[in-house]
This record gives C-alpha cells, sequence and structure tokens, in this order.
C-alpha cells in the first residue's frame, strides 16, 4: 500500500477529532473554512489508509468510583505460555492494558480499581493465572500527562 500523504488540512481535522472526537464535521468545516464534504472525504480517506482507525470516548474514572491506578509487571514461568495468559487476562475486566515487553517483565498491565483492596483481588486473579510465577505491582499516585496532541503534533512535525 502506498503511503497516505497528509497535508496541513488533514493534520487540521485531526487535531480537532483528537481534541474532541464527536465534534461534527460541520463544525470542523466552519473553523477550516471548508465544505463539510470536504472534512467527511478527507476522513474517510484516512480511515481507508489506517491512520484513523476508530474514536474513542474519554471517561472520568473518578467520578465513577475507579481512580485508583497500578501497573503490574508479570513474569511468566515460560516465555511459550504469554499468548494463554494474555488470553486469561483479557478475561479480567480490570486489566485496561496488557504490553508484551522486553526487559524485566514479559506483560506490563495497567489496571483500574476502586481502591487497593479491590487491586488487590484484581492482582491475585492474575497471580492465579497459570503460567504466572509472580507479580510485581507500582501504585500510580497521579496521572500527571495523558496529552496525545503533543505526540500528533511532533510526528506532523517530522513527516
Amino acid at each position: 500500500m502506498a503511503k497516505f500523504k497528509l497535508d496541513d488540512t488533514d493534520h487540521n481535522i485531526l487535531d480537532m477529532l483528537i481534541e474532541n472526537t464527536r465534534t461534527p464535521f460541520t463544525d470542523i468545516a466552519k473553523k477550516l473554512q471548508i465544505s463539510a464534504g470536504t472534512v467527511h472525504v478527507r476522513v474517510k480517506k484516512m480511515e481507508e489508509a489506517g491512520i484513523i482507525t476508530g474514536s474513542s470516548l474519554r471517561l472520568d474514572y473518578r467520578k465513577l468510583g475507579y481512580s485508583f491506578i497500578a501497573y503490574v509487571g508479570i513474569f511468566l514461568q515460560k516465555t511459550s505460555q504469554t499468548q494463554f495468559v494474555l488470553e486469561r487476562i483479557n478475561e479480567i475486566p480490570f486489566v485496561t492494558v496488557a504490553h508484551v515487553t522486553t526487559g524485566k517483565f514479559n506483560i506490563f498491565c495497567k489496571i483500574r480499581a476502586k481502591d487497593t483492596s479491590h487491586a488487590k483481588e484484581v492482582i491475585y486473579k492474575i497471580d492465579d493465572i497459570e503460567g504466572v510465577t509472580r507479580t510485581e505491582t507500582m501504585i500510580s499516585l497521579e496521572e500527571s500527562i495523558n496529552d496525545k496532541k503533543r505526540l500528533m503534533h511532533s510526528i506532523f512535525n517530522e513527516i
């Protein structure tokens, strides 16, 4: 597949959608002084090129009672058990992110919980998975940076 070339209009559209994925195309068009049809066509092309792969909804987990975040490093008995363990981890809804990694851990996860007691239950579920030899947990005191826009702008400056 040929590399899709983004121009400034594409960058501006992406910038607005990253800020709020629910921004109507008509609002984007007005701000960029282009037609809503142009916005629609460009978004469709970026979807077809695989640049846009979906949209997401941001939740305030604190208001939902799930403000506790912990990161769990998982050690496996054998690396050949990675896929099996990931499938079991995927069954635990409070594990929100899992990465297969090199270095100290075989798998590195982010969990969301109500409190330390709930986090302990989630970690014990991970520990009980066949093939997991042990875990190492770090508690997040605060999520200080979560900014996709800075990365996006840095990427745009490179291309």
